[in-house]
């Protein structure tokens, strides 16, 4: 069943972006439904693990973890947590943890920083970050590297609720898409530079944490 529903929620958001490719001076809806889509194809993925129900349990740990970091550095625009909590997570725990942690993450520090449209876009931007920090695993093991990949993904992220809002609410302009992108350019810069001192503060060492959590979490005991 979890299959079928990811492969079903994967038709209905290629669906809703062939609706967005027809008409898009009318995209807003098409868009939210292709992201709603993609977000219940990525549930339905994180029940399918082995260890699902104990996987899961440490998704929103995590999730709850870099939310409420979210929350508390509500007065520093741009500087939160999430990004290198996903990556951390992406990196020791696999794909399918990653995501759904970024997805949780920014659906649940929504609650109190507030939910819309938007909303949607973020979890799928915040869990794309954690499909990138598994595929580079093998490469930010270091605590450089860790923080050169979550600087790239802060501006990455900033840059997709950009062209979010872009095509969504503005006309389909390269004018307007660099008004856009000038008039958050100060809270990219912050994202991305507190990406990086906090990677450079934690990240590693939150990496090494989940890898153990994550060896005991495989670990069978078999008794002769």
């Amino acid at each position: 069943m979890p299959r079928l529903t990811a492969a079903g929620a994967v038709i209905a958001a290629m669906a809703a972006a062939a609706w967005v490719a027809i008409a898009p001076a009318h995209s807003g809806l098409p868009l939210l439904l292709a992201a709603m889509g993609l977000l219940v194809a990525g549930a339905a993925w994180l029940e399918t693990g082995p260890a699902a129900s104990k996987e899961i349990v440490l998704v929103a740990t995590l999730a709850a973890v870099a939310a409420a970091g979210r929350v508390l550095f509500v007065a520093i625009p741009g500087v939160q947590p999430v990004t290198v909590v996903t990556v951390a997570a992406g990196a020791a725990l696999g794909a399918r943890a990653g995501f759904a942690t970024g997805a949780i993450a920014a659906l649940a520090s929504n609650f109190f920083l507030g939910q819309g449209p938007w909303t949607p876009w973020q979890m799928l931007a915040w869990g794309a970050c954690g499909l990138a920090g598994a595929a580079c695993a093998r490469l930010i093991r270091r605590r450089v590297a860790f923080a050169v990949l979550c600087c790239v993904l802060g501006f990455a992220f900033s840059a997709s609720m950009d062209l979010w809002i872009w095509v969504t609410y503005l006309p389909h302009t390269w004018q307007a898409l660099v008004v856009v992108i000038g008039q958050g350019l100060w809270y990219d810069v912050a994202h991305a530079a507190g990406n990086v001192v906090i990677a450079l503060t934690i990240g590693p060492e939150l990496r090494r944490l989940l890898e153990r959590y994550d060896r005991r979490l495989k670990t069978e005991v078999v008794w002769a």
